[in-house]
């Protein structure tokens, strides 16, 4: 037989769209030629290809040898058809059986002996070969993050001769389970916080309803502490956000990279919430993604987790605007010329910030030393649009040297408050389908029902502190948090006027 097919996956964001390597052999002078948008590193593959085979004691057809790789309208990039481009040319020469390839996907680099070296994407690529129904067969070091997808079938393959002694059935290779991970480090602990019980309180809630929270405060008072114990109070993140950070993860730490193989994910990924940090020197583009090969940033990586930005008013203003639709949307969306990738992006903001340049505005131990005007340039550092995204606002206060020096616990820890953060959520997700934060106007009329005077009670206040209709409902959606943390199915005034004191 003259003609092979052998199934791929490329790689766009974190999707592995199926690629079909079509491999014919022609009479004529001998020539190799790829179609189908095949990027520099895919039309190079002709010769890695071809020393591979030679090199795994495989005869090396000399005849016309035309691949094309459908649909021809998608971008190829990468050495991940190196493989499937050298099965196809096996057994569209009668090296190989042809019925055995379309049981399987393909994905790897081949070195010049024959070898396979690891591709990124592999997560993304076991998924969608799971629902198809598929084997993927991926190098030997690709197997710890793609055996990681629930009900993959993974097979690794350390060369291409292996491979072939598997698919021929003389020397089987059993497809990898999923292991479970032990679980990584233990999460700060909340008990560990002395005092700022308000804070505390505004922790819980901004993890109940998955709302953005923002410490305002002198330095030193334990702002940065509270936002470090957030993850740990939040409930386990679901199969799709841990696929979706895995693949993430994958995706960047090879594009960040120097261009080598990616090494296994994070062992403790599965069972945390990621904590990104990054310091207010980040340029836009580390923030919300970029390059010539939109590769994911900062709030990308955050997905599901937490997003925490200290020294707020210190990034650049144009760092800051561009969170502003991703807060919205929980997705970003990169366009270049050829190609636009979307990457998820639906984190939960801390930020913390001081309330003067000096950072002593208010505090009655130190004098402040700054001037309105300074005052007034520092805050308007921070747009009025990005604060009317923030829920809640809450002030961060300094502490009695006694009560630091004697530090009593009495605080709930964060196993105690992640059980009710989580219960509630659990009534969230059978209520809505969704965190309270993200509830669509349309939504808020079912589930946030308000009495006469509950109502009467908030029109008021937005008239009073000129809040505009998106303050309106994030008060209200913090309500809707408040109360759920009580168990009540009604909003009661004392929630909205608790929720209102977040906007002040």
């Amino acid at each position: 037989m003259e003609l092979s097919l052998v199934y791929s996956r490329a790689l766009t964001g974190i999707e592995a769209p199926l690629v079909q390597v079509e491999t014919h052999l022609a009479n004529g002078l001998p020539a190799f030629h790829i179609v189908g948008l095949p990027e520099t590193a895919v039309r190079e593959s002709k010769d890695r290809v071809r020393c591979a085979i030679l090199n795994s004691h495989f005869s090396f057809p000399d005849r016309r040898i035309t691949v094309n790789l459908a649909p021809a309208d998608l971008p190829k990039a990468g050495g991940r058809f190196d493989l499937s481009i050298a099965l196809g040319i096996l057994g569209a020469s009668g090296q190989l059986p042809p019925d055995l390839l379309g049981r399987h996907e393909f994905l790897g680099e081949l070195a010049l002996d024959g070898s396979l070296r690891a591709v990124p994407g592999v997560v993304a690529a076991a998924a969608a070969a799971r629902r198809a129904g598929r084997h993927l067969v991926v190098a030997t070091a690709c197997t710890p993050l793609a055996a990681r997808v629930p009900g993959a079938e993974v097979i690794a393959a350390p060369d291409i001769l292996t491979l072939c002694a598997h698919l021929n059935g003389s020397e089987p290779l059993a497809a990898i389970r999923p292991e479970n991970s032990p679980p990584g480090p233990t999460q700060p602990d909340l008990r560990e916080v002395i005092g700022q019980e308000g804070a505390r309180r505004a922790l819980e809630i901004a993890a109940c309803g998955s709302h953005n929270l923002l410490f305002r405060g002198p330095p030193g008072t334990g702002k940065t502490l509270l936002a470090s114990r957030l993850p740990g109070i939040l409930p386990p993140p679901s199969a799709e956000d841990i696929l979706a950070g895995l693949a993430l993860r994958d995706v960047h730490d090879y594009f960040s990279g120097s261009g080598s193989a990616p090494g296994p994910a994070e062992p403790d990924f599965s069972f945390q919430r990621p904590f990104r940090s990054p310091h207010h020197s980040a340029t836009a583009a580390a923030l919300v993604g970029g390059g010539s090969r939109p590769r994911p940033g900062e709030i990308s990586l955050a997905h599901s987790g937490v997003l925490f930005l200290d020294e707020l008013p210190e990034f650049s203003r144009r760092c800051l605007e561009v969170l502003r639709e991703p807060m919205e949307s929980g997705a970003i969306s990169l366009s270049r010329a050829s190609h636009r990738i979307t990457y998820p992006a639906r984190f939960q903001l801390v930020a913390a910030m001081n309330p003067c340049p000096c950072g002593y505005y208010g505090d009655p131990e130190h004098p402040c030393r700054c001037t309105p005007e300074q005052i007034q340039r520092y805050r308007s550092r921070v747009s009025g649009p990005l604060l009317d995204r923030i829920d809640l606002h809450v002030p961060v206060n300094r502490l009695a040297p006694a009560d630091l020096l004697t530090p009593c616990y009495n605080g709930d820890d964060s196993a105690t408050v992640r059980a009710r953060v989580t219960s509630s959520r659990i009534r969230q997700q059978q209520r809505q389908g969704c965190p309270n934060a993200q509830l669509t106007p349309a939504q808020l009329v079912n589930t946030c029902i308000l009495g006469k005077e509950e109502k009467k009670s908030l029109e008021a206040a937005a008239v009073r502190m000129r809040l505009s209709g998106r303050g309106l409902h994030r008060t209200l959606r913090v309500a809707r948090s408040i109360a759920d943390l009580e168990q009540s199915e009604r909003i009661a005034l004392a929630h909205i006027n608790e929720a209102l004191g977040y906007r002040a």
